[in-house]
């Protein structure tokens, strides 16, 4: 009687592991190798339309891209408008986008901090008058809730569901003209980072819009501009600025968290953030428990684009740990690059073994977890 129990309890243990596994199969919907590959990938691209006919629609469609990058400045032709000539304009192509995705929840995102940062502007018809964060901390909890509920507002009004901020670098270095001279920190202490910064995400996700944390593990420091070349911050690189991270990560707050271009030989001897599993996989995920979506800043950057080429940048930013690899084709028409250029390179590390289609899966169920949350 006690064996028949056994096996019965066995039974029933295994048929619901089936239809668990089942369950989860169901859950996901089934991607070709080039979806799977195209849903860690966020571009930016030029028109201020896009049709059905258009090469970014076929992109979102042929490779189910994780998302896109919208830009104001055309760096082909200044006169012209990228993305961004009127909030009507701006309306209809991100209708016009997310008509070309599978599920409607395409990731369109933007920079819209405040001050400097803000891609929304006044000339296009948006307000484009939100402070800058150095700015934002005199002012009044309730008024700070204020402007930044009225900031996703505007960005939920036109289409836009994914804003690349808060930034929570620490104002520590006076020399540093990236974030310090910008006034884009909340401050030099970490709790008083962590609390505007709060203010602004818990106004993003009212208004349905994802964001953010930039940029891990800590910019605040630098000299260097990433965004020029190499920006060693080893000797000048506090570990408070871990701080924000460490104290948010396991907070359901948090959607996304951007690592930098940063060399820190103090966390990594060999490779800048973005690239560095000791960095992503080991500080951000093992160490502080951090299990959403992370993204690059732009892989175009001159500190990677300069240093690593189109392949080597791929293979070390999936094996590093990396969700979506950014790349906004907007700094050097140079460096442009095609989906399929990106698409097809991931596919020849993937018959070389140079990368795992297991790290791409788990990127995958992250990215799909973020866009659940629209």
């Amino acid at each position: 009687m006690l064996k028949k129990s056994i096996a019965l309890s066995l039974l029933l243990t295994l048929n619901s592991c089936a239809t668990n596994q089942n369950y989860i199969e169901m859950s996901q919907p089934y991607k070709t190798l080039n979806e799977k590959i195209g849903s860690m990938l966020m571009v930016g691209f030029m028109g201020t339309t896009a049709y059905k006919n258009s090469q970014i629609c076929k992109d979102i469609r042929d490779y189910n891209l994780a998302g896109v990058i919208l830009f104001d400045v055309n760096p082909v032709n200044h006169k012209k408008a990228k993305n961004i000539s009127s909030k009507r304009q701006v309306a209809k192509l991100t209708q016009q986008l997310q008509a070309c995705s599978k599920d409607g929840k395409l990731l369109i995102s933007v920079d819209q901090e405040g001050g400097r940062v803000q891609r929304l502007k006044t000339k296009y018809g948006f307000y484009g008058k939100f402070p800058k964060a150095r700015d934002v901390i005199r002012l009044s909890d309730r008024q700070v809730s204020r402007h930044y509920n009225k900031m996703g507002a505007e960005l939920k009004s036109v289409g836009i569901n994914y804003n690349l901020a808060p930034d929570v670098d620490l104002a520590i270095n006076k020399r540093n003209h990236v974030i310090y001279q910008l006034g884009r920190s909340f401050g030099t202490e970490p709790k008083q980072v962590v609390h505007y910064a709060s203010i602004f995400m818990d106004s993003m996700h009212k208004n349905g819009v994802l964001t953010s944390l930039k940029h891990f593990p800590g910019h605040g420091s630098s000299l260097g501009d990433t965004h020029k070349g190499f920006v060693d911050v080893t000797n000048l690189w506090q570990r408070k600025e871990l701080a924000p991270y460490r104290m948010l990560a396991k907070s359901h707050t948090i959607d996304s968290v951007m690592v930098a271009h940063v060399f820190n030989k103090r966390l990594d001897n060999r490779y800048p953030a973005t690239l560095s599993k000791k960095i992503v996989k080991g500080l951000l995920r093992n160490d502080f428990g951090f299990d959403g979506v992370v993204i690059t800043d732009d892989l175009q950057m001159g500190a990677i684009n300069k240093r690593y080429g189109l392949r080597n940048t791929l293979k070390l930013a999936i094996n590093a740990g990396d969700d979506i690899l950014l790349f906004g084709n907007q700094l050097s028409v140079k460096s442009m690059v095609k989906t399929k250029t990106l698409v097809n390179t991931i596919k020849s590390l993937l018959r070389n073994k140079e990368i795992k289609l297991s790290d791409i899966e788990a990127s995958n169920f992250r990215v799909e977890n973020l866009k659940a949350k629209l």
